[in-house]
């Protein structure tokens, strides 16, 4: 008579069970690139759903307008497209469609972030343009040169101002911060435009020569903290770090549209850098390495 198999035996099974479908990668429907435009993407970025951080999924998305590509920051007053982002300062570079500068002036609604975002203004000068009145509670009167600059522009006849319009229309707003409705309130302080200045190149004069736009801020959350290992290893075998909902676990998404909670080299990754959801054979290197160890020991505990 067989002599019923040790209490060890049926917990080994369940162990092996767990982490083999744990790390067993699956097809996916995610679409996810390495890319948008001209823009190398990284955690915590993602171009859509399910890439990326968890936290920063809801406001950045990648578009196409059919040939280009374009990176988005969405917000509860517009979407902002981003033209640059510096994943060793933590910062990115966005351009307004209502923003002025010195070739194109217009009229502005105002400019606004998400209170709950994990985005907050870094280092921008704002320039309110065609005012009816001069804040003194934010306007910095020692950068009224910055005004005369903008204000030799050509184009602000599109505002509605004459050539070489006075200085008391325009006030310079630095450092520029945003209302506790998270907004420029460009109609609040009674302007109709605003300009926005990331750096003012050689010659602080010369409008010709600025780099427009607005620079943020952004802070990983415990999420980005957590998983920063696990996407570094994800994304050096050619994987891209995104989650997987309800949960938000964290997962890797590998070229031929697989998901999977470790990384991607362990898979054939001879395809382009598109990620597709059209799976080859799923094949899981664990179930190979860990089915003879295990069959090793059941054998020795029978």
């Amino acid at each position: 008579m067989a002599l019923p198999p040790p209490p060890l035996l049926p917990f080994l099974i369940n162990l092996f069970m767990i982490l083999l479908l744990a790390s067993t990668p699956t097809a996916s429907t995610t679409v996810c690139h390495d890319t948008c435009g001209s823009i190398q993407i990284k955690y915590p970025f993602g171009t859509g759903p399910g890439c990326g951080s968890p936290l920063f999924n809801p406001y950045i998305t990648c578009i196409s307008n059919g040939t280009l590509d374009q990176l988005i920051l969405k917000t509860h007053t517009s979407s902002y497209p981003i033209t640059s982002i510096s994943y060793t300062t933590s910062t990115l570079i966005l351009t307004p469609p209502c923003m002025s500068t010195c070739t194109t002036m217009q009229t502005s609604s105002n400019f606004g972030l998400d209170l709950t975002s994990p985005f907050q203004i870094s280092s921008s000068t704002f320039i309110l343009l065609s005012c009816q009145r001069k804040s003194s509670t934010i306007c910095d009167t020692s950068f009224d040169y910055l005004c005369a600059s903008i204000y030799s522009c050509p184009e602000v006849v599109s505002l509605g101002l004459p050539l070489f319009p006075p200085t008391n229309t325009c006030c310079v707003y630095t450092p520029g911060n945003l209302d506790g409705e998270g907004e420029l309130n460009v109609k609040g302080y009674d302007c109709g435009g605003y300009t926005s200045v990331v750096s003012l190149g050689d010659n602080p004069t010369d409008p010709t020569h600025w780099v427009y736009g607005v620079a943020l801020k952004y802070t990983h959350g415990a999420f980005d903290n957590f998983v920063t290992t696990k996407c570094t290893s994800c994304e050096s075998s050619g994987g891209i770090c995104g989650f997987a909902p309800p949960g938000n676990g964290f997962v890797c998404v590998c070229k031929g549209g697989y998901n999977t909670s470790l990384d991607c080299s362990s898979y054939n990754q001879n395809q382009d850098f598109l990620w597709d959801s059209v799976p080859p054979p799923l094949k899981s290197s664990l179930g190979n390495v860990w089915s003879p160890i295990l069959a090793g020991i059941i054998l020795s505990l029978v």
